[in-house]
Formats: C-alpha cells, structure tokens, sequence
C-alpha cells in the first residue's frame, strides 16, 4: 500500500509474541468478516464496494457535477452523523481540488447558524443535496424543511427540480416519499452499507462530485487498498497490524486511543475517524474512546495533560510525507529570536520536526505510538485511508467480540428525543 504503518514506538509495551499468540483470533476475525459469518453481516456492503462501483456510475456523478455547477454558485449538504462527516473530511482534505463552496446543514439545531447561513445566501444561486436512509432522523428533516422553504422562496417547482438532489433508501421512507412527490432527483442508499462506512457510496460521492473533487483517483485508492487487504496475514496486512496492535494496548488498559495530526486539512478527517470507531466499538461496556488533537496548537494545552497524565492512553500520528506546499522562512539580520537556525527551510519541514519531538517526548512520558503516513494530499491517498480505517475498525470490532455496524446507544437517545417533542 502506499499508505504505511510504523509501530517502532510500540516495541516496549506490544511483544512480538503477543502478536504472534493473537494470530489465530486475527484470522478468525478476517473470515467471519469475508465469509459474512461475523456479527452484523448485514452490513458488509462496504467492504467490496470500491471495486463495485461501475466507471459508468462515475462518469454519470461527474457528468452531474459538471452540471449542476453550471446554474449554481454553491451547494448546501445536509445530514448528521456519516451523512455529513465524511463528505466534510474529504472537502477539508482535498481543498485545492473543490470547485464550489459547500455549506452545512441538519448537523447541528442552532437557529443562529442557520439564519446566519441563509442570510449569506439569499442572493446566491443554490443546490441542495439532502442525505438521510429513513428521512426521519430529526436533525436533518428539520433542517429539510426550512432549506426548503428557503429554497422555494427562491425557485420554482420545476427548477426545484434541479436543484434538490436526495439521497434516500431506494424503495422506503419519508424522505423518498418526499422526492418521489416532489420528483427531485435521486440516489440510493444500500441496505447494506451503515452511515458511518457510506463515504464511498452515494452518500459521499454525489456531493463529492458535485464539489468537483476527483472521485475517480478517490476509489482507485480505496479499490486498491481494498485488494491489499483482502490478503490474510499480520506481516502483510496493514489492517491487521494496525487492529493488533490497537486491541493488545486497550488489553493493557490503554483504554483511549488519540488521533494527533499537525495539519488544518485533516481536522474533520480526525472526525470521521471518532465516528466510525467510537459508534462501532463503543458498546457492551467496551471500546477503545477516540479523541483527536491539532497539533501544534494542542501542544499548549492538552500536550500537559498527554506527557504527565493519567497512563490510560496511547496515540496515533497521522503524517504526509509531501503536502505540496513550499514556504520558506525568511532569515533576519538581527536574529532577536535566535530563529536563523531555520531560515531557508521550508515550514513543512519545522512541522515535521515538530512530529518526531512530540512522538519521542511522548514516549519518554510512557505513552505507546505508532504513526500513519500518508504520500500526499490527494484523493487516491485519501480513498486507501478511508479503506484501510473501515477495515481495521471491523477488525478491532470482532477482536472484541461485539457487533461492529450497529448502534443501539444512538437508537436509545433518538427515542427519548421523539417522546419530548411529541413524535409518534
């Protein structure tokens, strides 16, 4: 893979013959997850659909895109949850690549945030993907209707049409139901591919491709990725590595696990990722609790609690080897800050250098690392990352024994709140 691991930093607290005596669950682990024996197999979707998706369904979401940015300034994405998080770490993440503004809505109920988003946008001209299996998830029907009303205070019936995109169960629910009427434009969600895996279907790619990112190189990443690690065995799958070592720590205790990375761009990629492993390990009174630093700016403040804290944790850095980007240091003639010493370097290469500090001054603090490095900031990287992640967090999943694809704690408070607002 082009992406890899280095668990250097792990040699004092994971044996290599811990890992060798966890070889057999490791394996177990992968059929069930193959075979479709394991724990929630209904919702394995995800696990072949890079290499299932058809060149002709890319053209046709890329065809769309070019489209619908013709006659539109901006989109707005609506949904929660993994509706909403992965479509936002792939825009952060490939920035450079976006064509068009896309703005947020159904993540949140601030009725500040959204008087203040359709104020920004009254004289702009405007697209709607909206993004929900059921249709009934509260955060984003609410928000439905007022983008709506937004929107048809703006447009037609017809040219509604060609500005609201749903993206819904193919056969049920209200949000079907709602296109159906309406005849907006639609794209399936599979039955089986939960929320939290769905970056690489509809979910993902419609307003991907509309933003005008490449999800051609994003799937090719993901496809080959996909292949890579559909290998068995700890010496070549990355997935297995990186689910060992994982599950050997949190058997030491290590019972939380931090994302540290030290660029803007992957601030809402560390998001998806405490997504998909907090709602996917964290039940039946077990999982690893994921929490993310921004580094360096965190360095100042939770960098204390990390170096001299409880001994619970243990970190992931996550690094790209080349961001594409050059800026220079300015050498001074007075040198009043003694900082001549990197003048002519490039900042990335500070950044860097702030990484391996912080990796080997955590250690030395006893807190186990390994660290994840990414090529580049592109869309093929990006696409095995998502991969890679999906697959290692399954894997953690059925080392721990539970059901890594529901989420029966998200069911519980989604009840409670019908009941208060007086929903059947």
């Amino acid at each position: 893979m082009k992406i890899s691991l280095d668990v250097a930093n792990l040699k004092n607290f994971v044996k290599d013959s811990d890992l060798k005596t966890l070889t057999p669950k490791l394996q177990k682990a992968h059929d069930e997850l193959h075979t479709g024996k394991g724990k929630g197999s209904d919702f394995i979707g995800w696990l072949n659909l890079p290499s299932k998706t058809r060149k002709a369904s890319i053209d046709e979401l890329t065809k769309l895109g070019e489209d619908i940015r013709k006659h539109s300034d901006c989109i707005i994405s609506i949904g929660i949850g993994g509706s909403y998080i992965g479509v936002r770490a792939a825009l952060d993440f490939l920035s450079e690549e976006q064509k068009i503004p896309v703005y947020y809505a159904g993540h949140n109920m601030s009725s500040g945030y959204l008087k203040k988003l359709f104020a920004k946008l009254k004289d702009k001209r405007v697209s709607v993907v909206v993004i929900s299996k059921s249709g009934t998830t509260t955060e984003p029907a609410v928000a439905f209707r007022l983008v709506k009303k937004f929107m048809e205070g703006k447009y037609s019936a017809a040219e509604l049409k060609k500005r609201i995109i749903c993206i819904t169960d193919e056969k049920k629910g209200a949000l079907r139901a709602i296109a159906d009427k309406a005849g907006y434009k639609t794209y399936p969600i599979a039955d089986d591919v939960g929320g939290r895996y769905s970056v690489l279907s509809p979910v993902g790619l419609v307003p991907l491709a509309i933003a005008g990112l490449d999800i051609a190189s994003l799937l090719k990443g993901a496809k080959d990725a996909e292949k890579e690690l559909s290998e068995a065995g700890l010496d070549k799958n990355l997935s297995w590595q990186y689910a060992a070592n994982r599950f050997l720590l949190y058997k030491q205790k290590k019972a939380i696990e931090i994302f540290a990375y030290f660029y803007e761009e992957m601030a809402f990629t560390a998001e998806w990722w405490k997504q998909l492993f907090g709602e996917s390990e964290g039940k039946e009174g077990q999982g690893i609790f994921p929490a993310s630093v921004n580094f360096t700016a965190d360095l100042h403040s939770m960098g204390q609690w990390i170096q001299e804290g409880e001994r619970n944790i243990f970190e992931t850095f996550v690094v790209v080897k080349d961001t594409g980007n050059e800026l220079l240091i300015p050498s001074d003639q007075e040198n009043q800050d003694n900082f001549n010493c990197v003048a002519g370097k490039n900042l990335d290469w500070v950044n860097e250098q702030a990484y391996k500090a912080t990796a080997s001054a955590h250690l030395e603090g006893g807190v186990p690392n390994m660290t994840i490095t990414l090529p580049k900031f592109d869309a093929y990287s990006l696409g095995q990352l998502f991969y890679f992640y999906e697959k290692s967090c399954a894997m953690t999943g059925y080392l721990m024994g539970v059901n890594p694809f529901d989420q029966p704690g998200v069911e519980a408070y989604k009840k409670k709140m019908f009941a208060l607002l007086g929903r059947k």
